[in-house]
């Protein structure tokens, strides 16, 4: 007959390193490797990382950027100078609406689904706004005939207000 061992298992509370956990509970380093920063700099920094993530969101989803495969360094600079001309001009947009509401003292405009407020408005919501605008022209036999002018909605021309564009530019000058 064979000795069996027995194992035993006992969990005793580290009352101290719960205090410790507790204490730093919701804290977190800031680290660079920037030396000249002061800590103020390095929170400023910290705090700009949205405006990052909001970037990299728009290449990732609004833009659909994915892994393509190219051939040449000229060919995967150009794309990558298409993205950021991209994302320059949704910045760009985003920054214009943005300082349009400052200007007419608006700290919100109804540019969600059902006029909801929206106090940020984004390139992706202000496209899919502006979106159905179209203009047709119709032509027989290479004459014009008649020119179907859009009907701009509320949230549309609210936007146009808000970039400093006249409602005018979707229509033909007669």
């Amino acid at each position: 007959m064979t000795a069996s061992s027995r194992f035993s298992f006992t969990a005793d509370i580290n009352l101290e390193h719960i205090a410790y956990d507790t204490a730093s509970d919701g804290c977190f380093p800031l680290i660079t490797n920037d030396r000249t920063m002061t800590n103020a700099e390095v929170l400023a920094a910290y705090k700009y990382q949205p405006n990052l993530e909001r970037r990299h969101h728009l290449l990732k989803s609004v833009q659909n950027v994915a892994p393509v495969l190219l051939h040449s360094p000229a060919r995967i600079e150009a794309l990558f100078a298409c993205q950021f001309l991209a994302l320059l001009i949704c910045a760009l947009i985003d920054r214009e609406v943005r300082n349009g509401m400052c200007d007419i003292r608006k700290s919100k405009a109804a540019l969600y689904p059902e006029f909801r407020a929206c106090a940020a408005p984004f390139t992706a919501r202000i496209l899919e706004i502006l979106l159905p605008l179209q203009r047709n022209a119709l032509h027989q036999q290479g004459a014009l005939i008649q020119v179907f002018e859009p009907e701009l909605a509320k949230q549309q021309r609210q936007i146009l207000e808000l970039m400093g564009l006249a409602a005018g530019i979707y229509f033909t000058e007669k």
